[in-house]
C-alpha cells in the first residue's frame, strides 16, 4: 500500500483511523475524502484532501487517478437508526457508493479495498449467542440489508474480477473523540458524556440489552491488521466477525458508578430497541483470530476507565479519584 484514499474521513471511525494511518504509512500517503464541509482543522493539517460524493463515480475515479491511489478505505455509510428514517437514502449511499468503489478498483487495478460491514447483517433468525462467522443473514433493517448485499457484492468482485476486498463486521464502536452518528449502539458513547456532565442518562435501550462492543483503539488495530494480512491466509473476505466485549447498559452503568457513585440511569426504550433485539448478544470471531491473528486489548473495565479520563479532560470536568 502506497497511497490510501480514506472516504468518510470525518466520521466516527475515519477521524481516528486517519491519524493512525498517517503514523504508520506516512502523511504524504494518506488522502482524505469527505462529503460534508468543512474538513476539521486537525484532519486537514499536512494531508491531501478531496471533497466528493461517493455516489459520483466520475469525481471519485478522478480523485483516485489524480492522487495515484492504490488502496481505498470506504467508510461512507448511513447507519442503522438513520437508515430506518431514510431507507432509500441508506440504500443509495451504502450500495451505490460500494459499487462505485468496486468498479473503480477493478478498472484501475487497485491493490486493495476495505469496506466495513456490521453486526447489522444478522437478524432474529441468526443464533444470538456466540454468533458464528458463517450463519443465517436475514436482517430486518435497511442498514443491515445494505451490509449483507455489500458482503455479497464484495465476494462477487473478488471471485469474478480478483478485486482484493476486505471487511469487518464492526460491533458497536466506542470512542471519546467523535460523537456518534445515528447507530443503535450509540448509547454506549452518549452515556459517558452524560455521566460526566450531568451524572444522569436516559437510555433508549432496556437495561438488559446485551450487544457486542469494541473500543476505538481496538477498532483501529483490527482494521490495520486486516489491511496488512496476507491474502493467502484469508478464507473470508468481505465480512469478518470481530469483537472485544459484550455488555448491557446496566453493566456499563455499574462500571461507571465505580468512578461516579451518584450516577443515575433510566431506561425508556424507543424504536432502536427492536433493532437491538434482532442483533447478536455475543460474537464468535475465531475465524479472524485464526486467519489474521486478531486479539483485542480492551475489556469493559479498561475501556470504561479510559473513556472517563478522556471525556473528563475534554469537558474539563474533573472526576474525583480518577487519574490516568
Amino acid at each position: 500500500m502506497k497511497k490510501i484514499l480514506v472516504i468518510g474521513a470525518t466520521g466516527q471511525i475515519g477521524s481516528e483511523l486517519t491519524p493512525a494511518l498517517k503514523k504508520r504509512y506516512g502523511e504524504e500517503n494518506i488522502v482524505l475524502a469527505y462529503y460534508y464541509p468543512p474538513l476539521p482543522k486537525e484532519l486537514a493539517k499536512k494531508e491531501f484532501s478531496v471533497q466528493f460524493d461517493v455516489r459520483d463515480i466520475d469525481k471519485f475515479k478522478q480523485a483516485c487517478i489524480d492522487y495515484n491511489i492504490d488502496t481505498i478505505i470506504n467508510l461512507a455509510a448511513i447507519l442503522s437508526a438513520k437508515g430506518e428514517q431514510e431507507p432509500l437514502k441508506a440504500w443509495d449511499t451504502n450500495i451505490n457508493g460500494l459499487i462505485n468503489t468496486l468498479e473503480i478498483a477493478n478498472e484501475l487495478k487497485l491493490e486493495r479495498v476495505f469496506v466495513p460491514s456490521s453486526i447489522a447483517v444478522f437478524g432474529p433468525t441468526t443464533p444470538r449467542i456466540n454468533t458464528p462467522q458463517d450463519t443465517i443473514l436475514q436482517p430486518t433493517t435497511m442498514y443491515g440489508i445494505t451490509k449483507v448485499s455489500g458482503e455479497l457484492l464484495g465476494n462477487y468482485y473478488f471471485m469474478k474480477f480478483g478485486v482484493d476486498i476486505r471487511g469487518i463486521r464492526y460491533p458497536g464502536i466506542i470512542s471519546s473523540m467523535t460523537l456518534p452518528g445515528g447507530g443503535t449502539t450509540d448509547y454506549a458513547v452518549e452515556i459517558f458524556y452524560e455521566a460526566v456532565k450531568n451524572k444522569y442518562y436516559n437510555c433508549f435501550l432496556k437495561a438488559d440489552t446485551r450487544l457486542p462492543m469494541m473500543y476505538m483503539a481496538d477498532c483501529i488495530k483490527a482494521t490495520i491488521m486486516l489491511l496488512e494480512a496476507d491474502i493467502n491466509n484469508l478464507k473470508h473476505h468481505s465480512g469478518f466477525n470481530v469483537t472485544a466485549m459484550s455488555f448491557t447498559p446496566e453493566e456499563l452503568a455499574n462500571e461507571i458508578k465505580k468512578y461516579i457513585p451518584d450516577f443515575k440511569i433510566d431506561y425508556n426504550p424507543d424504536f432502536r430497541q427492536a433493532i437491538a433485539d434482532s442483533w447478536p448478544q455475543s460474537i464468535d470471531d475465531s475465524c479472524a483470530r485464526e486467519e489474521w491473528g486478531w486479539q483485542p486489548d480492551y475489556d469493559l473495565a479498561k475501556m470504561t476507565k479510559e473513556m472517563l479520563i478522556a471525556i473528563s479532560k475534554k469537558l474539563q470536568i474533573p472526576i474525583s479519584g480518577l487519574t490516568d
